[in-house]
């Protein structure tokens, strides 16, 4: 059964789920107002493979995923720009998608806007309200955390310490500097709506609320974020449900952050980040998650060019195993985009290292042991080389078959098609696109002939690049 490191309890245990077979997840999405840098990378990919092992369980995933589409920086940005805030966000939500499919994220099942959510969001403000667990003052309406009982839960403090160590506002008709704020009154230039209080804005914590209770039910089974949204972010969420009197999620789900050299986490507030547009052009995208899959999601790692050229050697081993082996994808044709352990096992036509599976399954089970399910699928591949130099080649079949279905449950492709190419060459392809695409057409021309020197013949194809031997 899969154990899980539950934040509020501090402590590894059983997912057990609201409705067998079903799993109701619920993750912190993107403030969508400039380009999507590593850390929201990996906060994708380690969802991605938290709810691609579930469906390889045989559990039916319910991901939902929100975005926040007003916000402080939206609005910043829009006045630095002299532009429309939902202009804004829009632009910045495009460039957010097109860099998780070119990791290969599934979509989540739905993605919840908060602007379309704000009416609602009224409605829980006034019921705390009328519930004396808020009150308003004269720039919003703010909760109060004295009426919350255990609050303080996820950050593992009680709530005098954490009054102790709280910054004091100056402006204060606030009861107490932990209160925050779940309206915020309009000022000029700004995004409002109609409210009890008067024209004004919903705050940041208050929208996962009602939007993970409106589409999954109180008593959800997953709530995952970045560990710096554990305090005050997810408390806070929490508080609100609480003080609603609404049973909230069940388990809390944290993952550590992308770092930079020297241990300083990646972030825009620090102007330390590499977009993702820029990884997903300058290497295999393939790298970026076979490097989050070498980590545990509560470790944090460091992207730098030698962890990622590192991740690269690394599908080097495994598209060359596909290639010996003539291997295909798993996820080619796979319903929903995940490979389901029953059903991929049954189709194998000559099956598969029944006990590797198993090893693999021990290994997700406790607390997602991805580094761990990793090397079993590298101690596969070195396996199946041996059996292939041997002449067992049925043996070498079966075990290249089993390494390249746990990779599919993972969501990593493996490329071993006569048509596919090295992770150097693919570099090249996705630059010469990126190029294209910019219309910088002297830089496709030297990748062109930089792929030629190297014996590829480069053709034009509908999707991009086309490279072939």
């Amino acid at each position: 059964m899969l154990r899980l490191h539950d934040t509020a309890t501090g402590a590894v245990r059983p997912f057990e789920l609201r409705d067998p077979g079903r799993v109701s997840m619920y993750v912190c999405g993107p403030t969508v107002y400039g380009p999507p840098h590593l850390g929201h990378g990996r906060f994708t990919l380690v969802y991605d493979v938290v709810r691609r092992y579930l469906a390889f369980c045989g559990l039916d995933v319910r991901h939902v995923c929100n975005v926040t589409d007003v916000d402080d920086k939206i609005i910043e940005r829009a006045a630095a720009e002299g532009r429309e805030p939902e202009d804004v966000a829009a632009d910045a939500e495009v460039q957010w998608w097109a860099a998780m499919d070119a990791l290969g994220a599934l979509r989540p099942t739905e993605v919840p806007h908060a602007t379309r959510y704000v009416p609602q969001m009224v409605d829980l403000v006034a019921d705390l309200v009328r519930r004396g667990a808020a009150y308003e003052t004269g720039d919003g309406v703010y909760l109060s955390v004295e009426a919350v009982e255990g609050y303080g839960l996820l950050a593992h403090q009680p709530l005098a310490s954490l009054r102790s160590g709280a910054r004091v506002d100056v402006d204060d008709e606030k009861r107490s500097p932990l209160d925050f704020a779940l309206w915020k009154k309009a000022k000029p230039g700004e995004p409002s709506w109609d409210s009890p209080w008067g024209p004004g804005r919903p705050g940041w914590h208050t929208e996962c609320v009602v939007m993970s209770l409106d589409l999954l039910g109180e008593g959800f089974d997953l709530h995952g974020g970045g560990q710096d949204l554990i305090f005050p972010h997810h408390e806070n969420e929490r508080a609100q449900a609480a003080a609603a009197g609404r049973e909230f999620a069940r388990f809390w789900l944290h993952y550590a952050l992308v770092v930079v050299r020297g241990g300083e986490k990646m972030s825009k507030s620090l102007r330390n980040f590499t977009t993702l547009s820029e990884l997903v052009t300058t290497c295999d995208p393939r790298a970026y998650r076979l490097l989050v899959l070498r980590s545990h999601y509560r470790s944090p790692i460091e992207v730098t060019p030698d962890t990622i050229a590192d991740a690269e050697k690394g599908l080097d081993r495994l598209d060359g195993l596909a290639r010996r082996l003539a291997l295909g994808d798993p996820l080619d044709g796979a319903p929903g985009g995940v490979v389901v352990r029953e059903q991929a096992v049954a189709a194998a036509p000559d099956g598969v290292d029944e006990d590797a599976v198993t090893r693999f399954c021990d290994r997700m089970d406790d607390d997602l042991d991805v580094p761990g399910a990793m090397a079993g699928v590298f101690d596969l591949v070195s396996r199946a080389h041996a059996a292939a130099d041997a002449g067992a080649h049925e043996v070498a079949a079966r075990l290249g078959r089993t390494a390249a279905l746990l990779c599919g449950a993972l969501g990593l492709r493996l490329r071993g098609d006569a048509g596919d190419v090295d992770a150097t060459t693919q570099r090249l392809v996705d630059e010469r696109d990126a190029a294209r695409a910019e219309r910088d057409f002297a830089r496709a021309d030297a990748l062109r002939d930089q792929l030629a020197a190297a014996g590829w013949t480069v053709e034009d194809g509908p999707d991009g690049t086309v490279v072939r031997r």
